[in-house]
């Protein structure tokens, strides 16, 4: 069972595959699913640091779709409920995050509240384009900020020279 397990983790791990693993894991990670992806983007950028920049990409791109297709749950929902009801749902709890519009999808990078926050702005009919693209831009920044961090605290992991010139 070990070589077998060890076997496939190699085998994902190529880059040829490895970067089709981040997606897939990120895209499912963005959905109500409890699943992280960080540990595979970490693991791959460790195994390949040359791959840093299309790790973090194609985890944005992965992610930020997962976060739309919770984005489209949410807004099927709403029609769906709506429609056996009669009339249109209101909820007071929603109110707040109305006044913030599809820039509340900045925060969908966030543990807990981020995947069923994609779900609410679908389901208050937040344009699509714009949700996707403040999601993209905050787990971007997500993705950036934790893989820095893990390779800063992983040994023997050298970071990106323009992240050294940053931080230092």
């Amino acid at each position: 069972m070990e070589a077998w397990m060890t076997t496939l983790l190699q085998t994902l791990s190529l880059p040829e595959y490895g970067l089709v693993t981040v997606f897939i894991v990120a895209l499912v990670s963005a959905t109500l699913l409890p699943l992280g992806s960080e540990p595979v983007v970490f693991g791959l950028i460790k195994l390949n640091p040359e791959l840093f920049w299309p790790v973090i990409g194609v985890a944005t791109l992965g992610n930020t779709l997962g976060g739309m297709v919770s984005w489209a749950m949410g807004r099927g929902a709403h029609e769906l409920i709506d429609r056996e009801r009669g009339h249109p749902t209101h909820l007071r709890a929603l109110d707040w995050l109305e006044r913030f519009g599809p820039r509340a999808c900045l925060l969908s990078w966030l543990p807990l509240v981020g995947d069923p926050l994609c779900l609410i702005a679908g389901w208050l009919k937040f344009a699509p384009l714009a949700c996707a693209c403040y999601m993209a831009i905050g787990k971007f920044l997500r993705y950036l900020t934790m893989t820095g961090l893990l390779l800063w605290a992983a040994q023997g992991v050298q970071l990106p020279a323009w992240l050294l010139k940053t931080a230092g």
